[in-house]
Formats: structure tokens, C-alpha cells, sequence
């Protein structure tokens, strides 16, 4: 190989790997930061992975809404809409999941969601021919959000897989929050 050619070929590959750096940043020239679906996805993809094995794959799932850490009887917007986040990647997993908001076996408050009642456990089991339900909280520190998913076998309210992530708290996620919320 002649010195030209080598020296050709180094710098193409310089420049290819700078592309492929460059492909990580966003168009500010900043390192690309997830969004908060693609965290939400990840985690649900590892609370999928995590309880494989574990779930009966003919009975379906329900979820609930995720609620406050610190209120359990209270969601929120970010409550509802982390419950249906992860709905979806369960049912792209090929997990059967039933939807709650068409009956009544849950208490299901405006604003609020589906909220899960231990009283109602059995019940639910019963009426929906369900083996385990999807649970989650989240909790609000100064500039990052704590969330937590478990999937329970509703008969002995063993966990058969968790997953726990943050986000960082911006603008949009304070807006998913509850008025009390600082």
C-alpha cells in the first residue's frame, strides 16, 4: 500500500467516526438526552423482560394508575399517562392486557384513574380472569421524578418483575403533576 492511500483511508475513517459522533448529538451540538417515552419505554421493556417466565401466558394483566409515593389514593395526569406508556409496550410484548375503563371493578375516579383497592384484589382476579396486575408510583424530588412498576400475581401478591427509573423534571412533567406539586 503506497503512504497516499493509507493516509486516504485513515482519513476516511476519521471522518466516518466523526459522523458517528456526530450522529449522538442533538442539532445543538449536545449530547442526545432520552425522551422521556424513550425512558418510559426502556423501563417497561426491562419490566417485560424481567418477569417472562413468571406471568401465565394465557391469563391476562390489568393495570392500574400509577400513583403519588406519598398520597396512594391520589394520581395525576403523569399517574394516567405512565399506566397507558406502559400498557402499550406489554401489549407489543404479546402480554394480554384488559381494559379496565370499560367496567367497573375498579374504582375509577374522573382525574384520577384506576385506582387499585386491596379490598378489591380477588375481586378482580374473579371478574377479569386476571393473574396479575400492573401497579406503579412515582415520587417528585427537586429536579427529578422517581418512578417504580411491579408487575403482582394478584393470588399471593408476589412481585414477578420491577423496574425503577427517573426523569429529569422539566417543564412538561411539572405540567403532568398535580397543582400541589412545588
Amino acid at each position: 500500500m503506497s503512504v497516499s492511500y493509507c493516509a486516504r483511508l485513515s482519513l476516511l475513517v476519521l471522518l466516518l467516526a466523526t459522523l458517528a459522533g456526530c450522529s449522538m448529538l442533538d442539532p445543538n451540538g449536545r449530547p442526545h438526552q432520552l425522551t422521556t417515552l424513550e425512558r418510559v419505554d426502556a423501563a417497561a421493556k426491562a419490566l417485560v423482560e424481567n418477569s417472562q417466565g413468571r406471568l401465565e401466558d394465557s391469563a391476562p394483566l390489568v393495570a392500574t394508575t400509577f400513583v403519588d409515593v406519598d398520597h396512594l389514593g391520589q394520581s395525576s395526569t403523569l399517574g394516567r399517562t405512565l399506566s397507558e406508556m406502559f400498557v402499550s409496550r406489554l401489549v407489543e410484548s404479546g402480554q394480554k392486557v384488559i381494559e379496565v375503563k370499560l367496567r367497573n371493578s375498579l374504582y375509577i375516579e374522573e382525574n384520577t384513574g384506576e385506582l387499585i383497592l386491596s379490598r378489591n384484589v380477588q375481586r378482580l382476579s374473579q371478574d377479569y380472569d386476571a393473574s396479575a396486575v400492573l401497579v406503579g408510583t412515582y415520587a417528585q424530588a427537586q429536579d427529578r421524578l422517581f418512578i417504580n412498576a411491579r408487575v403482582v400475581r394478584i393470588s399471593d401478591r408476589a412481585i414477578l418483575g420491577a423496574t425503577s427509573f427517573e426523569l429529569p423534571l422539566n417543564n412538561d412533567l411539572r405540567t403532568l403533576l398535580p397543582p400541589s406539586y412545588p
